[in-house]
């Protein structure tokens, strides 16, 4: 299921991500989630996936997501 707006993201997205690495991710997932359309772990590898295009531009210092 695609998200339309970071609101509609997991609390553990929400809770833990700044505004733009929600942007970041969330754009990442719909992607991922359109192009893994064969895979029976379609979601989990669009959260994946999501994650890793956020780790590109962001990094965890003491629990804060801050821009590399």
């Amino acid at each position: 299921m695609p998200y339309w707006t970071n609101d509609d993201l997991p609390p553990s997205v929400r809770d833990r991500l700044p505004s733009h690495a929600q942007d970041i991710y969330r754009a990442a997932f719909n992607i991922a989630f359109e192009e893994y359309t064969a895979d029976p772990y379609q979601e989990e590898t669009a959260h994946q996936v999501a994650w890793a295009a956020v780790k590109r531009e962001y990094v965890s210092v003491r629990g804060r997501w801050m821009p590399r």
